[in-house]
């Protein structure tokens, strides 16, 4: 009997902690999650391809190319020939240029 007590508070302060988080972000549904948040820092050293940029900017490829010709300062690194773009420096060089 006196674990069927310990177990049920346990489920209460679980549903407490779940109802207050979501409460929390009710007029921000976009927030991250304690989980999410922790995978953030997975996705900063993610490394695009060329032929990928132009889905992580959401513009046309012949858009990427002119973009690319046009702005030769663009943060890349080339390895074995083949020309890679940060994910996180990209995301950075593009909310300043745009600044």
């Amino acid at each position: 009997m006196e674990f069927d007590f310990f177990w049920l508070a346990i489920g209460l302060a679980a549903l407490g902690y779940f109802i207050g988080d979501g409460l929390k972000n009710f007029k921000n549904p976009a927030a991250k999650g304690l989980i999410e948040s922790l995978d953030d820092d997975d996705d900063s050293h993610e490394l695009l391809k060329e032929n990928q940029i132009h889905w992580f900017m959401g513009i046309s490829k012949e858009d990427v190319k002119s973009l690319l010709q046009e702005y030769p300062d663009i943060p890349h690194i080339t390895i074995n020939g083949n020309v890679y773009y940060p994910k996180e420096k990209l995301r950075e060089w593009l909310i300043n240029i745009g600044a």
